[in-house]
């Protein structure tokens, strides 16, 4: 009773916002037209020749592409065509240049997922027909869950994890989030310990199946890219790269960064580079004039760097090289010696340690981790991951010699690989038990 008046609630408030949703729609448009592109997919409407029958991903935004990489490459090795839906540009936009060749040949479809109210997803589900859902990370949509429950089509959790949090928030009063979890049809989860939260709240159907960002493919050119810059940029000295800093932690890293500069200076040692890749596109110029203000020799990799990431000429003596472009985050990576992952001195917690992981370099990150709590807790248990509590324990860590890891984090990446292929095991199971409870 409680959730049949929550979603009541749900749908009215959906009719009373929509103005307000397609408002933001139209301003964000204003710079960037996508936004404003295909606006009747966003209501289920998709035309007729649409093909039928796909594994569909939910996957809302850029991180969500990437993490699902893997899987999709290995679905469509096996022959499976994929239906990708988003609700931002930059998830779409990544689709289109990972998947091009498959969107040119109808193995891949990409559209906006629906607004979240149930007439919409009816129209959604019946135009594509899709065999599975799965919606990546922590997406919990009221409507889609159950329209999908109410067409027959097995909605997944996929590469799940409840936050201890977010967990604690949602087990409190009414309990309406996880009324809503306990609608999906399952959940292939991270972990043991998150199939073991996602069971506490009542959710059947509940497999470990991995972590899918250690199945991402690795792009050679960028690694490739970055040696060769580093061979000359940062020759003779160490290079740091900060990943995915926030804007409340932009004073932090300045002071860090002029921190270890006067310290190498006053140990007659030559200073380390410094990679500083903002999280936000729309903190780059502000970062970049908070550098320059700092007096520190700047380099933009949009005004030094050429688009296979060569440098046409020679850079000087930079102190920063500011990561001011997309997609190119493992070229960011694979220049450092040693990587400050952001997020994590703010209270909403750190980004992702995986990738930096990946290339095989050391991660340190702030107090905050319980948004990475998997796998963060199994990396600092091996020695390669390290949460430090405040700004000068940054500076003291970073001032320690590196050490190599790359044995301890090659053996960690074994042990932690192939969630993929169990992901598509399960994922079969659930087809198969579908198409003989529902055969079409």
């Amino acid at each position: 009773m409680i959730l049949q008046g929550f979603l009541i609630f749900y749908r009215v408030l959906w009719i009373v916002l929509l103005p307000v949703v397609l408002g933001y729609l139209w301003h964000r448009g204003r710079k960037d037209p996508d936004y404003r592109a295909h606006l009747a997919e966003r209501f289920g409407f998709y035309g007729r020749d649409v093909p039928k029958g796909a594994i569909w991903l939910h996957a809302v935004s850029l991180g969500e592409i990437r993490s699902a990489t893997g899987l999709i490459r290995a679905l469509l090795v096996r022959g499976d065509r994929v239906l990708l839906t988003h609700f931002t540009p930059a998830g779409r936009r990544e689709s289109a240049r990972l998947f091009g060749p498959e969107i040119a040949s109808g193995q891949v479809t990409v559209v906006w997922v629906p607004f979240d109210m149930a007439w919409c997803h009816r129209r959604f589900l019946k135009s594509f027909r899709p065999r599975i859902g799965l919606t990546l990370e922590v997406e919990i949509w009221p409507a889609m869950i159950f329209a999908a429950r109410a067409a027959g089509m097995p909605l997944y959790l996929c590469n799940g994890i409840y936050g201890i949090r977010s967990l604690a928030r949602d087990s409190a009063g009414l309990r309406l989030r996880q009324r809503v979890i306990c609608g999906l049809a399952g959940a292939f989860v991270k972990s043991r310990l998150q199939a073991e939260r996602f069971a506490s709240i009542g959710l059947d159907n509940v497999v470990v199946t991995g972590e899918l960002r250690f199945d991402q493919p690795v792009p050679a050119q960028q690694v490739r890219a970055a040696e060769r810059l580093r061979a000359t940029l940062g020759a003779g000295r160490e290079v740091i790269t900060i990943a995915s800093g926030v804007q409340l932690e932009e004073e932090l890293f300045l002071g860090l960064i002029t921190q270890c500069r006067e310290a190498a200076v006053s140990d007659a040692m030559l200073p380390p580079l410094f990679v500083y890749v903002p999280r936000a596109p729309e903190r780059f110029g502000a970062v970049a004039a908070q550098l320059l203000g700092a007096g520190l020799n700047l380099a933009r990799r949009s005004e030094v760097l050429a688009a296979d990431l060569s440098a046409p000429t020679p850079l000087g003596q930079v102190d920063v090289l500011l990561g001011d472009s997309l997609g190119e985050m493992f070229f960011y990576l694979a220049l450092g010696n040693r990587v400050v992952v952001g997020g994590g001195f703010n209270p909403r917690g750190a980004h992702n340690i995986i990738e930096p992981l990946m290339l095989g370099r050391p991660v340190l990150t702030g107090p905050y981790v319980w948004t990475i709590e998997y796998p963060f807790a199994e990396a600092e248990m091996a020695g390669i991951a390290r949460s430090v509590p405040d700004a000068a324990a940054l500076l003291a860590a970073l001032r320690e010699p590196p050490v190599d890891l790359s044995d301890r984090i090659s053996a960690f990446l074994t042990e932690h690989s192939g969630a993929s292929v169990r992901t598509m095991q399960a994922i079969d199971r659930v087809m198969a038990t579908a198409q003989s409870t529902h055969p079409r």
